[in-house]
């Protein structure tokens, strides 16, 4: 049988250049700060054209990896990402990944579960008074007439105040997917189901346990919160196949 000789379709070469500068800046041979050749010094030393660089440069800039500067001191520099940066580069991934159907509701109730009963432990140990009146303030905020946008974003900063009282910056970092990505998406999809008052007493009772530093009362608020919001969004699953299948009228065959 013979074989068949079909093109070979390589990376792009903005892709390949792009990957070799983000190694030298991750091994260290390009440092923090360190100005980089112009795209005129690039194009010739990579020999290719300059709108090749150009993109290139483009796809280290979007990882926060490069940053341009301008003006006589100006160009382009190797850059130190803040912790904001790479959290909003793993925020918009696991969001896409979560509205792709890549994550099911298991996986996104499992871990979030795991991850927070983690931070809990330390939270109870460590929290600051500071971070307690922050809980209390977006609790307070939970209570008002307010809509669902920014009910979720009262969520969102409870729980974050919660993975901040934990004091570990690796914890807060990995919390960041879970709290700024699948809790706001779990929250909008199950809004049209959501009882709020349930979840102010949970929050209230994971707050009440978190400030008297009592560990299993704030596991039992933190999984009967799980439970609850989990119970939410299979509702408003089974409510949005329904309306799918009633839009798309009787099949024949």
């Amino acid at each position: 049988m013979a074989i068949q000789y079909n093109q070979v379709v390589t990376q792009s070469l903005a892709k390949q250049i792009a990957e070799q500068i983000r190694s030298a800046i991750l091994n260290g041979d390009l440092q923090i700060d360190e100005r980089l050749p112009t795209e005129s010094e690039l194009a010739s030393r990579f020999n290719v054209s300059r709108p090749t660089i150009r993109e290139a440069l483009k796809r280290l800039a979007a990882q926060h990896l490069i940053r341009s500067r301008r003006g006589p001191a100006g160009g382009t520099f190797v850059n130190r990402p803040s912790r904001e940066e790479m959290s909003d580069s793993l925020t918009g991934t696991a969001t896409m990944m979560v509205s792709m159907g890549e994550f099911d509701l298991h996986a996104i109730s499992e871990a979030r579960r795991e991850m927070e009963r983690l931070c809990l432990k330390l939270a109870v140990e460590r929290r600051t008074d500071a971070q307690l009146a922050e809980m209390a303030a977006a609790l307070h905020q939970q209570q008002q007439p307010i809509s669902d946008e920014d009910f979720c974003a009262a969520d969102v900063r409870f729980h974050r105040a919660l993975v901040d009282a934990t004091s570990n910056p690796v914890l807060q970092f990995n919390m960041y997917t879970v709290i700024e990505a699948l809790q706001p998406l779990t929250n909008m999809v199950a809004n049209r189901f959501r009882e709020r008052q349930f979840i102010i007493e949970h929050h209230q009772a994971l707050y009440d346990a978190i400030a008297a530093q009592q560990l299993d009362s704030a596991e039992q608020a933190l999984d009967a919160l799980i439970n609850h919001l989990t119970n939410e969004y299979e509702q408003a699953l089974s409510w949005k196949q329904v309306q799918q299948t009633l839009q798309s009228g009787p099949q024949t065959g």
